[in-house]
């Protein structure tokens, strides 16, 4: 399989062989992520975030610190020469003489496919608007492949934002390659986008609703998001739904013994933190495996693994 030199812009772009691929690197990567190595030495990674981020960005930053390359970028579009004006196809263009790989998070959807058009080195989409994530569909079917030995056979429920949700978007879309039994909990206003819906139910198996206690008995894997008030456009219409679904411990009654937990975080007040001590939470074992993942996609994409 050929990855040195490419983009990650959507997951719609890999097939299952190829995930998979990647997920067998990352298991293989663990132990450098852990002790470090310099498999990246002389190498440069650009993270251009024209939108707030913690775990993200550091995510990728330690992961090239990890295998010995540096990091270069921005956090914030006020402090670079967007904020004078310049276009992202310039950005681009420019900050890739400087880089050998662009990570860019950015508000307007298609945003990374624009980048990766004028780039000449790859670009990874850490976010596009609510548009999709790839490494973070890639790092969440790690971690449940990890927790639960396959992904395939699953039932797995995806609740709270799923219309302005990129990170479901993604997960769907690859979930929608492996044999998953797929459970979409959300309030009506923001269920799954329809293209995203209509495009996965080709392939699995979809059920909507509204109540997670109607299928948490059967899930082995509860996807919680948070209800994004910043990618609303009518302050009101968020007001209607915030709050609406809080997972406590006397909510996993009837859940079952090995059903595990992910959020791509940050979480409001949709998890109690006295689920975080439970046998069930795994959120911050995410954010671990983000660093595996993305060392395993740096390590592919400039060619120090094959």
């Amino acid at each position: 399989m050929q990855f040195k030199g490419r983009d990650i812009v959507s997951i719609k772009d890999f097939t299952r062989e190829e995930i998979d691929y990647i997920l067998k690197t990352a298991a293989a990567m663990e132990p450098i992520a852990k002790s470090g190595s310099d498999m990246l030495h002389g190498k440069i990674l650009a993270t251009l975030f024209f939108e707030p981020s913690t775990r993200t960005r550091l995510s990728f930053e330690a992961a090239m610190n990890k295998l010995g390359g540096t990091t270069i970028g921005f956090a914030e579009p006020k402090v670079a020469a967007i904020k004078k004006g310049e276009n992202l196809a310039d950005t681009i263009r420019v900050v890739e003489n400087y880089a050998d790989v662009l990570v860019l998070r950015h508000p307007l959807e298609g945003a990374a496919r624009l980048a990766a058009e004028f780039s000449d080195v790859p670009v990874i989409n850490a976010g596009s608007g609510a548009e999709e994530h790839p490494t973070q569909a890639l790092l969440d079917l790690y971690t449940i492949l990890k927790e639960k030995g396959t992904i395939d056979e699953l039932n797995i429920t995806l609740m709270g934002d799923l219309r302005y949700g990129r990170t479901v978007h993604s997960l769907a879309y690859a979930l929608s390659l492996y044999k998953v039994n797929l459970f979409l909990v959300s309030p009506e206003i923001l269920r799954m986008r329809r293209e995203v819906s209509d495009a996965i139910k080709k392939r699995i198996k979809i059920v909507e609703g509204t109540e997670v206690g109607e299928v948490l008995p059967e899930t082995d894997v509860l996807y919680v998001t948070r209800i994004q008030e910043e990618r609303f456009p009518d302050p009101a219409e968020y007001a209607k739904v915030r709050g609406t679904y809080k997972i406590g411990v006397a909510t996993l009654q009837d859940a079952k013994e090995d059903m595990i937990i992910m959020h791509p975080l940050p979480r409001v007040d949709e998890i109690d933190h006295e689920v975080d001590n439970t046998r069930h939470a795994r959120y911050f074992q995410q954010v671990w495996n983000g660093i595996v993942t993305r060392t395993a996609l740096l390590a592919l994409i400039l060619g120090a693994k094959k």
